[in-house]
């Protein structure tokens, strides 16, 4: 059975019949089928060779951040490129390179095995194909970095009018850390806006949240964020950042989650680590901030999420909307494949923001710890994967993408939800494995036993055509075939 978007009426159904639900034989949240995206090259056409003797259209890191755009589409995030291995003066700017910013837009097919499967065998077979590879840029000059002994970091594809991000660390001006002219981005969340024609990606090194065109990469928006998430002095290399600043986010543990409600209308930005003020990368920092931002207006909120598990802190991957008032975070470890350890702690937890009290004038762990909003465990990803046959070794250590997708539904009729899960291999496939694409089923019962109210309220976007269609048609048919299409597509 291929992927398939749950008509109207059976999900208004669901909805209703999610009581009586809870009595049937399924009760968990399921691993059905993992995809693999395998091959060294994107599709964004660079032919130049990084500093670090990488090809700049390396293929890598696509589980970052995790977009689902409708039907069978995602949009996969890289980082700031890779920079996993040294090379000679590259610890001036902790290795990193002048890799430009992008996003994958690529296909995922799922199809149901017909007949019973083999014990240990996954259901459903899932085959992401890429299809476009999107680069971002400014269309207003950016600063881009002069370390001594290193090539020019202003990216050779560079025009006037046209200005790419790349992911090198000593892309910044003077001043703040949030300044829009900088060059250095490290994206690590995306999601495609209600319309489908933009897409939100947020990033560790500002923090910031910027806006894109979704088919040409153009940045046509920077959100003004909260001043006490960026630091006063910047470095290119991490410690040294950290050591200068007393608040702020943590180097690279900057905004590694973006949500966005299901109207469209907010976005949701959460913290990797607690902020310096409030104990930093330490076991005095428990908290983590979460980011409301008004689209529209700009206006923000901020509340307080415990990053405890037990009584340790952990850094989080990603951040998802299930519903109107609940999101859902992926702490996580650093171990399993890629680090040559066992994989421990990757897990999703749910959190209610019924009620949430806004923190932004408030300083300091001991001040947060009274605002707290709820959390529960949803999926232990470790549990998950090593159920299925994985050991602890095979689990990626980075799991950090995190999108739902569109409802299949099963062989006895049932209409399940999608979760994908993918992992950022920092670029090098042979130690870290290929990028893989964790698919999840579950049912609103399923997420009412976790306490989670309301059902999962899919994103609403709207159908667009891609880059490459686009194009396409207007070779092929002209403005006015173009406008027919569209309107043809959008009517489907």
């Amino acid at each position: 059975m291929s992927l398939t978007l749950r008509p109207l009426a059976a999900r208004l159904a669901g909805a209703f019949l999610m009581m009586s639900a809870m009595g049937s034989a399924h009760a968990a949240f399921e691993l059905i089928g993992i995809g693999t995206l395998s091959g060294s090259s994107d599709l964004s056409g660079l032919t130049d060779t990084l500093e670090n003797g990488n090809a700049a259209n390396i293929l890598g890191g696509m589980g970052s951040g995790l977009a689902w755009a409708g039907g069978s589409t995602f949009l996969a995030l890289p980082d700031r490129g890779p920079n996993a291995v040294s090379y000679t003066g590259g610890a001036a700017v902790d290795n990193t390179t002048s890799y430009i910013a992008r996003f994958n837009t690529v296909n995922v097919s799922m199809v149901a095995s017909p007949s019973a499967v083999p014990a240990g065998t996954l259901p459903y077979t899932v085959t992401p194909t890429l299809q476009s590879t999107t680069l971002l840029w400014s269309s207003t000059p950016l600063t881009y970095g002069t370390t001594a002994g290193l090539p020019s970091a202003v990216p050779s594809q560079n025009t006037v009018g046209k200005y790419y991000f790349t992911g090198r660390s000593d892309g910044f001006a003077a001043g703040v850390s949030s300044n829009p002219n900088n060059a250095r981005l490290d994206p690590e969340s995306i999601r495609v806006s209600k319309d489908g024609k933009s897409v939100f990606v947020s990033d560790e090194y500002g923090p910031y949240i910027y806006q894109f065109d979704r088919a040409t990469g153009e940045r046509t928006r920077a959100f003004t964020l909260p001043g006490n998430l960026a630091v006063a002095n910047q470095s290119a290399i991490g410690n040294n950042e950290i050591s200068g600043n007393t608040s702020g986010r943590v180097a690279n543990k900057g905004m590694e989650g973006l949500a966005i409600s299901p109207d469209g209308t907010k976005l949701y930005g959460i913290m990797q680590s607690s902020l310096l003020q409030d104990g930093g990368d330490t076991s005095a920092g428990k908290t983590n901030r979460i980011v409301e931002i008004d689209i529209a207006s700009g206006k923000t909120k901020e509340y307080a999420v415990s990053n405890l598990i037990g009584t340790k802190s952990y850094n989080n991957s990603e951040l998802v909307a299930i519903n109107d008032h609940t999101l859902a975070f992926l702490p996580r470890d650093g171990k399993g494949q890629g680090d040559g350890t066992a994989a421990v702690v990757k897990q999703i937890w749910s959190i209610d923001l019924t009620g949430a009290t806004d923190v932004s004038n408030l300083s300091g762990d001991a001040a947060l710890q009274g605002a707290l909003v709820p959390k529960a465990q949803m999926v232990n990803l470790v549990a998950l994967l090593k159920g299925a046959g994985f050991a602890d070794t095979q689990i990626p250590a980075k799991l950090e993408g995190m999108t739902f997708g569109a409802d299949i539904q099963g062989s006895d009729g049932t209409w399940y939800h999608t979760m994908l899960v993918g992992n950022d291999n920092d670029f090098i496939s042979g130690v870290a494995g290929d990028n893989k694409f964790y698919v999840l089923r579950f049912t609103d019962a399923d997420l009412l036993s976790k306490g989670i109210t309301g059902g999962l309220q899919a994103q609403s976007i709207a159908a667009v055509p891609e880059p490459e269609s686009l194009a396409l048609a207007l070779t092929a048919l002209g403005a006015i075939g173009l406008v027919t299409r569209r309107r043809r597509h959008l009517a489907d």
